[in-house]
């Protein structure tokens, strides 16, 4: 499968940091993080195939070809060493570059991410799949809006949920179930060893799909990684918590350079 050519947005200067959001988002996933990473890096964001602006390409997917457009997209601003960071699906799209493109890759930060998951993880993360599959996307919105959000951000920021689950239903379906399937189906604990890049992995306490727990695990096997557990939060710390992401992310990166 080819690679399609991602709609992309730069802003910043200095080394390039390429931000890959999860699913059902857009690039502008990141609005509020780059703005703790513009002074002392330059920051592409872009949306993942099927997603915002970017051409649907053909199904199905894989976490492979979504590789392929991470490069193709690097190759095309002729960037030879790239950052990465990655939310969610886009922390498992990160270091799976990394394996293939090593000798592209300066960092990765898996940022909400999942491995090592266990046979009632995957029960878990499965039956969300076949959720939707079964009574529609709209049906499960209440289910993703409790496993992303915490409750007193539900409550105080009402318009922003309701943004974001906009942005679930404006995704064509098939591509939001293909993008949960690879998130779903995907297990990186086989070759996280072979990322010997530095590694970020940072994660909510309270995140049920993507917890402490796997991502100390995470943590354990990456050769060269750092771990941070922001208290309180759910899956969506870009929304929520987008200063402290920011800061750990850029405190990161220029411990680097």
């Amino acid at each position: 499968m080819t690679a399609v050519d991602c709609a992309y947005e730069i802003t910043g200067s200095g080394p390039a940091v390429f931000l890959v959001h999860g699913i059902g988002a857009r690039k502008t996933a990141w609005n509020d993080v780059k703005s703790y990473l513009d002074n002392n890096f330059t920051c592409i964001s872009y949306d993942l195939r099927g997603h915002g602006e970017s051409p649907k390409g053909e199904l199905p997917y894989s976490l492979e070809v979504l590789v392929e457009d991470l490069e193709a997209l690097r190759t095309k601003l002729a960037v030879d060493k790239i950052h990465i960071v990655g939310h969610s699906l886009g922390g498992m799209i990160g270091p799976a570059y990394a394996k293939k493109y090593p000798q592209h890759t300066l960092s990765v930060s898996l940022l909400s991410t999942a491995a090592f998951r266990t046979e009632d993880d995957i029960t878990k993360v499965k039956s969300v799949v076949a959720s939707m599959h079964e009574k529609g996307i709209e049906a499960v919105l209440s289910t993703l809006t409790n496993r992303w959000f915490t409750d007193d951000f539900i409550v105080a920021n009402p318009d922003k949920v309701h943004f974001r689950l906009k942005q679930v239903l404006a995704t064509e379906a098939d591509v939001f179930l293909e993008v949960f399937r690879i998130y779903a189906e995907t297990e990186m604990s086989p070759w996280l060893d072979l990322i010997v890049q530095p590694c970020l992995v940072l994660t909510g306490e309270n995140d049920g799909g993507c917890n402490p727990r796997l991502n100390r695990l995470i943590h354990s096997v990456l050769p060269n990684s750092e771990l941070v557990i922001l208290n309180h939060y759910k899956h969506s710390l870009l929304m929520e918590a987008p200063e402290s992401v920011g800061k750990q992310v850029c405190d990161f990166l220029l411990r680097l350079s």
